[in-house]
């Protein structure tokens, strides 16, 4: 099982190797333009480190494998970001991230945790279907959050495969 620490300055760079790397599980189920994105900008990933809303996951050796980025949206959380390395994929990395973010989340008095993803892709929406995020009507989201999903239309990102808003309540006694 991976640990998590809160991501520093120092980590950007292992962090956009890892959205690089985890990229590449899109090109192998063939959505090459999702694996071709660039990683987050040392600029996009600086604001949530220093505002404690950036963590990383380490394997037993110290070795980064993965991060999680998260931010407030309609004044919840939101789960902005999971990538993990496909080397350290399936070895817990990824669920103990969300569940570090969801701690967060509980100490920051949300509710629920939103996120938006791929709604068919294994390691995508079926993955955190498993983790007891649902689906959220369009007429259940937030200005916040139809603005994100607005965006990933606008990029194109849809076209690439269908996208969903995901949501799950908060629970106190998961912690």
């Amino acid at each position: 099982m991976a640990s998590i620490r809160p991501a520093a300055r120092a980590d950007i760079l292992t962090m956009q190797a890892i959205e690089l790397d985890a990229g590449r599980r899109f090109a192998d189920i063939g959505m090459p333009e999702v694996a071709a994105a660039p990683p987050p900008t040392a600029a996009e990933l600086t604001e949530p480190i220093e505002s404690g809303r950036a963590w990383v996951a380490e394997d037993a050796d110290g070795t980064v494998v993965g991060f999680a980025v998260a931010a407030i949206v309609d004044r919840q959380a939101h789960l902005s970001q999971v990538s993990v390395s496909v080397a350290g994929g399936g070895h817990g990395a990824g669920g103990a991230l969300v569940a570090t973010v969801m701690e967060w989340a509980h100490s920051a008095g949300c509710k629920w945790i939103t996120l938006t993803t791929f709604r068919d892709v294994a390691f995508n929406g079926l993955w955190y279907s498993r983790l007891g995020f649902a689906a959220v009507p369009t007429h259940e989201q937030g200005p916040e959050l139809q603005a994100i999903r607005a965006a990933e239309i606008d990029s194109g990102l849809d076209a690439q495969g269908p996208r969903v808003a995901m949501r799950r309540a908060i629970n106190p006694a998961d912690f």
